[in-house]
């Protein structure tokens, strides 16, 4: 069965799981070997839209394709310090956020869920990949899906992620409280210029539909913070899907 966005956060709020989490207890994937990208759609037959969707992510964004939206709404980031955990979910970190605050796209507010990582970044901007991505999950309250990509290049220590990968949870399913409540905005680039697009879940089950808004502007973070998340995850990142007659906006410059 090809799972939906709604359908797939209405199981996640009734199991208290994150979207990202819900794959867990269906056939075993990866990044690597028999479970890895190539063979997810062949591991449980909930996956097949990863191989026969149109709309999946991550892409490659070229930037002289892209049109340019100059009557487009900026994203209107409303975030807010929140308490949450970091967990180690066996795929990625990820950090949960039950009061973090929401954006609103194109009119359409959206709370949001949590943020996790990959490395490196899944999207790629005229074929280069950053060392490092990071995920906003956001849910609008009929349960459609928006996602911010916020890309790391290497460079001054990140303050924001400082005390998060200081203590990384080490082992698949361990969580760590975090020490202080979380503001989601300290991670956003001053430039909020994106490029949107629609696209997937970048894990299995691959559900399409969902709302994707790629910051233009990488912000930093310390090659000793860099390796701190590679120690645990040396890749953890889906390759790029074709477009399928696709567009890609940019809002900003």
């Amino acid at each position: 069965m090809n799972l939906k966005p709604k359908l797939l956060l209405a199981m996640a709020c009734a199991v208290g799981a994150s979207p990202i989490a819900l794959a867990e207890g269906k056939a075993h994937w990866s990044y690597q070997g028999h479970g890895s990208a190539a063979h997810w759609a062949q591991l449980d037959e909930s996956f097949k839209t990863c191989k026969l969707g149109r709309l999946q992510s991550p892409i490659n964004i070229e930037t002289r394709m892209v049109d340019r939206k100059s009557d487009a709404k900026p994203i209107g980031f409303a975030y807010t310090a929140s308490s949450g955990e970091v967990v180690n979910s066996g795929h990625t970190i990820e950090v949960n956020l039950p009061e973090a605050g929401s954006a609103n796209f194109g009119g359409i507010n959206y709370k949001l869920q949590q943020f996790h990582f990959h490395t490196p970044s899944e999207e790629r901007i005229d074929g280069k990949a950053y060392p490092l991505v990071a995920h906003l999950v956001h849910r609008s309250a009929p349960g459609d899906l928006a996602v911010v990509s916020v890309l790391f290049k290497v460079g001054r220590e990140n303050p924001a992620l400082k005390s998060m990968f200081d203590q990384l949870p080490g082992r698949a399913g361990e969580a760590h409280k975090l020490e202080t409540a979380f503001d989601v905005s300290a991670l956003l680039p001053s430039d909020r210029a994106f490029y949107a697009f629609m696209g997937s879940l970048t894990t299995p089950p691959c559900s399409e539909e969902v709302r994707w808004q790629v910051l233009k502007t990488p912000v930093e973070l310390s090659a000793a913070q860099l390796a701190a998340f590679r120690k645990l995850y040396q890749m953890n990142a889906r390759p790029v899907q074709p477009l399928h007659g696709r567009k890609v906006l940019l809002v900003g410059r």
